[in-house]
């Protein structure tokens, strides 16, 4: 018979004793199975956000009911045990105590992040908990204490060096020893993936059309930086040393992704394109053909990553005259810098992250530029950004104050995106106080601002629809002052040598840049395996959040990334460094399991809702 909590008096109980008590009524329901019991340890509008630990999948569940359901289905097979605090739990203020937390399950070592708060009748009930699988048990990667010995200090009838060792592995897969994973896409994403592929012993190759690692980075315009911070930024493994710079520049990260395949001994190949992937149901495995410098290749994995970053194709709009403009036109991905355009006219279409850098490197060269912005934008001051948004996570502060990469990543991730905003607010109200100014003067330039539908800012405008916004580095100075000269309007047309606004200005142009963004991923997934499979995943990326390209339904999380999508063998990879680093592992860990043949029940497999 389920039982119920008796109520707790939190006045004079430290935080620590409030998660004990909770951690020690939960893990009882659980460890006897009583689901209501287990349900009841939690708020009314609480949210259980787990990665991989509990569903074999990322999802979150929302109050009592889809909690009782998940609980319903998976807590049998999941028998968790062990439940503990990792450190000393906090005072969060207004009643709410929080701790980050450890425990096991049948097959997996886990951590994760708990608030608690007392309900109505004064009972400490959960109201956000973070759960994640962090290692598989009897599948450990060798480091720490575990590390390879490396030396051979006996007799080995083995007598190759390591460099012969690895040169025979390297001739063998592909030919000899087929990849478990082929993971397409060669940048930030699929490198770290490749690295814990790696060290967790599953079979893989990371493919790429590039000549080198990093040339992702390396082929875009010259002055292109990260406005992520570095304490945002680490890969898995290897940090970036104490002088990186705080906003590293393309170059130096192209470098940087080269000497980490090759430490990490990531299998990686260069200059090589897949042409097409068809998946067979029967033998429940990929066919991929592939062009490896030259050579035609037939590969054989089970599971098929495309690590191809958030993004997927260019968006580049279809307008009367495109064919009888005789500048040059291009997308923003292929813009190559500001070098050959001395002494022209160029015209740069959108006013989102992109557009802001080139029209700043342009101006900066002495070339007349003008942007056309055709909606409102989100912009944020980088050093509000850096000292408000993130700086208690990721920052020099939060570094010398104890906090970790992971202790970071794993706060962010324990915040439900359905109440995610509400923390976003207060942050993007005191940013618009803070730089009031520098809006204002944006404002009066006839810059078209916003802060999101709801005014929660920047991270959600990325998470929500992935566009939209812009970390000001210096171009909306540029704008205020008119040295980058601003039209408002929607493209209509192209004269051979203008471009036309709706409206029916004219701008004279030698060269026009569609800084236009890019569709969803699924795109990538039909020009490889055709529109039917595309269909069949749907739409990459977004919440389901009902604001500005981001439709309903509510999705709970990011839809099809790093998780088991409808079509068997097929995952999706991406986003910013941050999220490459921090996914990667749940993503590795789902590879690993199914190549090691463990049972791997998915709850709650995304429904498809939009097809792109």
């Amino acid at each position: 018979m389920t039982q119920t909590l008796e109520p707790v008096v939190t006045t004079g109980r430290t935080p620590q004793q409030r998660i004990d008590a909770w951690l020690e009524e939960f893990e009882t329901a659980l460890a006897t199975l009583d689901i209501g019991r287990a349900t009841n340890a939690f708020l009314t509008d609480s949210y259980w956000r787990d990665l991989t630990a509990f569903t074999w999948n990322i999802k979150t569940v929302e109050g009592h009911e889809q909690i009782s359901d998940m609980l319903t289905a998976r807590l049998a097979d999941t028998r968790p045990s062990g439940f503990g605090t990792t450190e000393p739990a906090t005072d969060d203020g207004d009643d709410v105590a929080s701790a980050f937390i450890s425990f096991e399950t049948a097959v997996g070592r886990c951590e994760g992040h708990v608030r608690i708060r007392p309900d109505d009748n004064g009972v400490d009930k959960a109201w956000t908990l973070l759960t994640t699988m962090q290692e598989l048990k009897g599948f450990e990667e060798k480091r720490g204490a575990t590390r390879p010995l490396g030396a051979v200090h006996s007799s080995d009838p083995d007598t190759r060096s390591w460099a012969e060792k690895k040169a025979d592995e390297e001739r063998d897969l592909g030919r000899g020893t087929q990849p478990y994973v082929l993971v397409i896409g060669g940048g930030q994403g699929g490198i770290a993936l490749g690295a814990r592929l790696r060290q967790l012993g599953v079979p893989s190759i990371v493919v790429d059309r590039h000549d080198r690692p990093g040339d992702q980075w390396r082929k875009r315009y010259k002055s292109l930086c990260l406005h992520d911070p570095v304490w945002y930024d680490h890969l898995p493994y290897l940090p970036f040393p104490d002088n990186w710079p705080v906003f590293a520049p393309k170059d130096k990260i192209g470098d940087w992704l080269e000497f980490y395949t090759k430490v990490m001994e990531v299998p990686y190949w260069s200059r090589t394109t897949c042409l097409s992937a068809a998946y067979d149901e029967t033998a429940g495995r990929w066919t991929v053909e592939i062009d490896r410098d030259g050579e035609r290749m037939t590969l054989y994995p089970t599971q098929l990553v495309l690590a191809t970053g958030m993004s997927g194709k260019p968006n580049i709009p279809t307008v009367p005259g495109q064919d009888v403009f005789a500048g040059e036109q291009h997308h923003s991905s292929q813009h190559p810098g500001p070098d050959d355009y001395a002494g022209k006219k160029v015209v740069v279409i959108g006013s989102n992250n992109s557009a802001h850098d080139i029209c700043k490197a342009l101006v900066d060269n002495g070339i007349d530029t003008t942007m056309v912005q055709r909606s409102s934008t989100h912009i944020v001051r980088s050093d509000s950004f850096r000292e408000i948004a993130l700086g208690g996570l990721y920052s020099e502060e939060a570094v010398q104050s104890g906090m970790t990469t992971k202790k970071a990543d794993l706060t962010l991730a324990s915040l439900p995106y359905r109440i995610m905003h509400e923390f976003q607010i207060p942050i993007y109200d005191q940013i618009r106080e803070k730089d009031k100014d520098f809006y204002d003067r944006l404002e009066k330039a006839g810059f078209k601002l916003d802060f999101g539908d709801d005014d929660s800012g920047l991270f959600m405008k990325y998470l929500r629809r992935g566009s939209g916004y812009y970390i000001d580095v210096g171009a909306s100075e540029l704008i205020a002052n008119g040295t980058i000269k601003l039209v408002q309007g929607q493209l209509d047309h192209l004269t051979e040598n203008t471009v036309v606004l709706a409206d029916g200005t004219e701008l004279e142009a030698d060269v026009v840049v569609y800084a236009t963004g890019f569709g969803s991923m699924n795109g990538w997934a039909a020009d490889l395996m055709g529109q039917e499979v595309a269909d069949r995943v749907g739409k990459v990326w977004g919440l389901g959040s009902d604001t500005t390209k981001d439709p309903g339904p509510w999705e709970g999380e990011l839809r099809n990334m790093w998780k088991p999508t409808q079509q068997p063998g097929l995952w999706f990879h991406g986003g910013n460094l941050h999220q490459s680093r921090h996914y990667s592992l749940y993503l590795a860990l789902q590879l690993k399991a199914r190549y090691e043949g463990l049972d791997t029940p998915v709850y709650g497999l995304g429904e498809v809702h939009h097809l792109s």
